[in-house]
């Protein structure tokens, strides 16, 4: 999971395929009327990746034999002492680190299971069984010790094992309850028609998609958006936030919203705000309307930020303003917002506050004798709170199921002493991922991932994530409803697994999808591979299918695929250009960082941050449309 940390200012993510390096950029013509991009930038502006390096010179005789991806390590010795490997009595407890091959992680805090020897080959299913409940505080369950000599001894067998068979097991789940004191507590009521017991969510469908297969999958480019101009004195501009409905693709752009026809790119409407987005989401209604967090003036040198207070939504079909509303004394300003139902839901360090979608009437709003706070929400089919109890020394944090109009919490899990941000990766199936005990090391904000059960609050599965072998991430810090990189529902949650040793020349890179069971923690088994110098990448649910983005190598186009749930079988919906400018346009918006809507052979790519130009003479796009002909 390990990803750079995200762009400063002036200085883009890099991008770019494996490969060779590429030829002097060519000038491309100004956009965006025409589908073709001519001829690549002069200089790359902000968000374009640098000119990769040559490869390296390989060796007059064989190259040095690294192990690939997944190669078993020589497994620690296990030490005696209670609870953690090597913790004494009375020494206060660390946050558990993974064994080899991905081996789960004790809860932050808790006693332990002796480090076990070596792991079995890919595709093997560890006997791994469901969470048993326990009372609150109980013994974190201690288990056989081993004798070091006899783990030794197996671990080394099985590594030769899998040395002879080239085994990959890309694993790293509990399967179990891994937290004895992750008790989960019910506050009030029924849950809503989600959380099914022992299915994660929504049970195990494997049907509903509505993505088809073109009859042509090569697309063209339809349009490019020109990226702003930004003044020296403002540097940078947030410009996050784009949807798509069946009439218009809409995108940020500096203090306004603009929506362009979703084929030719010609606008349709401009929505002026008075100051620049702060925060979005993705999520539209049926309507199709969204809402978005702005500030109330334009930066200046003197006051670079007025807080972000305007909570506004939009009709992104009439390209109006609905309603703005502010909260609270002063008043707040919040760090998120999203959409359930009928009611908007954003949160901050001063506490959540809920709007009608229809009229922007205040639902509920942070009390004076609140002694907890609403940091953020999860959208969508049910609304998910992310609160926040204790002081910064000593906090409590609880994932709430709440009732969307009056705000009563439905059900309630506890997070375990130490855990202080959590992101919510979906809300139905409810799966909530959380960088237990800064244990991730990698800035991906995810070490383990936790499968809650809507109804009761219930813990189902706690699933470690080690970031050196699972590459989502998410900014949970301020933003719960941000995760990248992989997708849940069909019981399942969907992972991209790291780059790793490809199985093509020498050099070639590579990466899979696989999918953890949401009931059990283990992994089902299934995986869809990127293919040689490809990255593939979950981008949502369909149905019970899941579409990816497949990131090229330097001399192919992109591609969005379809992965049945079921078979694993993939389905190449659209693939783009292999043009020498496309390709720089589309290789620098990586997934990571960048904004990726894919919807029925349309797929548009687009940046979150502007930049003051280095060169008047350089090309850079805000925004880019792909569009088959089938």
């Amino acid at each position: 999971m390990t990803q750079p940390p995200p762009p400063p200012p002036h200085q883009p993510p890099q991008g770019g395929g494996f490969g060779p390096p590429q030829n002097q950029p060519q000038q491309p013509p100004t956009p965006p009327s025409g589908p073709d991009l001519g001829k690549a930038p002069q200089q790359p502006g902000y968000g374009y990746p640098q000119t990769p390096p040559a490869p390296p010179t390989p060796p007059a005789g064989p190259p040095p034999q690294q192990p690939g991806y997944g190669y078993p390590q020589t497994p620690p010795q296990p030490q005696p002492g209670y609870g953690y490997p090597g913790q004494q009595p009375g020494q206060p407890g660390q946050p558990g680190q993974p064994g080899p091959y991905g081996q789960p992680t004790p809860p932050y805090g808790q006693p332990g299971q002796p480090v076990q020897p070596g792991q079995p080959g890919y595709g093997y299913q560890p006997q791994t069984m469901p969470m048993q409940p326990q009372a609150a505080g109980g013994p974190g369950g201690g288990g056989r010790k081993i004798n070091a000599q006899v783990a030794i001894i197996v671990a080394a067998v099985v590594a030769i094992a899998l040395i002879i068979g080239g085994g990959v097991w890309y694993a790293g789940s509990s399967g179990k309850d891994d937290g004895k004191k992750d008790t989960a507590g019910t506050s009030g009521g029924k849950g809503g028609d989600g959380g099914t017991d022992q299915k994660g969510g929504d049970g195990d469908k494997s049907s509903g998609a509505v993505e088809k297969a073109p009859s042509d999958p090569a697309a063209k480019v339809l349009f490019q958006v020109p990226m702003p101009a930004v003044s020296k004195e403002d540097g940078t501009a947030d410009v996050s936030g784009s949807w798509l409905t069946d009439k218009v693709y809409a995108k940020s752009g500096i203090a306004e919203v603009v929506g362009y026809d979703p084929d030719k790119g010609s606008k349709k409407w401009t929505i002026k705000l008075e100051g620049p987005v702060c925060a979005v989401t993705p999520r539209v209604t049926d309507d199709n309307k969204t809402v978005i967090v702005y500030e109330p003036e334009m930066p200046t040198k003197a006051e670079p930020a007025h807080g972000c207070s305007q909570v506004a939504v939009l009709d992104l079909d009439a390209g109006k303003k609905v309603w703005t509303k502010t909260a609270g004394e002063g008043p707040i300003n919040f760090d998120n917002v999203t959409i359930s139902g009928d009611t908007v839901a954003a949160g901050s360090t001063d506490g959540g506050v809920a709007f009608d979608i229809a009229k922007g009437d205040i639902l509920w709003s942070p009390k004076p004798a609140d002694t907890c706070y609403d940091a953020g929400y999860g959208g969508g089919e049910k609304l998910v709170a992310v609160r926040k109890c204790g002081t910064y020394d000593a906090r409590q944090l609880n994932i709430q199921t709440i009732d969307p109009k009056s705000g009563k919490v439905l059900s309630e899990y506890k997070m375990a002493k130490g855990i202080d941000y959590a992101a919510v990766v979906s809300t139905n199936p409810l799966v909530v991922a959380a960088d237990v005990g800064d244990s991730a090391g990698d800035g991906s904000g995810i070490s383990d991932f936790f499968s809650i059960d809507n109804k009761t609050g219930k813990l189902l599965t706690r699933i470690s994530a080690p970031g050196d072998q699972f590459a989502a991430r998410c900014d949970s810090i301020t933003k719960p409803e941000s995760c990248k990189g992989l997708a849940a529902g069909n019981g399942k949650l969907y992972i991209a697994t790291e780059e790793h040793e490809g199985g093509g020349e020498s050099y070639s890179r590579a990466n899979e999808v696989v999918a953890f069971d949401l009931a059990t923690g283990k992994q089902t088994g299934q995986r869809a591979d990127s293919g040689d110098d490809y990255t593939i990448i979950p981008l949502r649910m369909d149905g019970g299918n899941v579409i990816a983005y497949k990131r090229p190598p330097y001399d192919k186009g992109g591609q969005i695929v379809s992965i049945d749930g079921a078979t694993f079988k993939q389905t190449t919906l659209l693939e783009n250009p292999a043009t020498e400018a496309v390709r720089d346009v589309e290789s620098s918006m990586s997934p990571d960082y960048s904004e990726v809507i894919y919807a029925q052979g349309h797929l548009y790519m687009s940046e979150v941050y502007a930049s003051e130009r280095s060169s008047t003479d350089e090309k850079e796009y805000l925004a880019i449309g792909f569009g088959t002909s089938g």
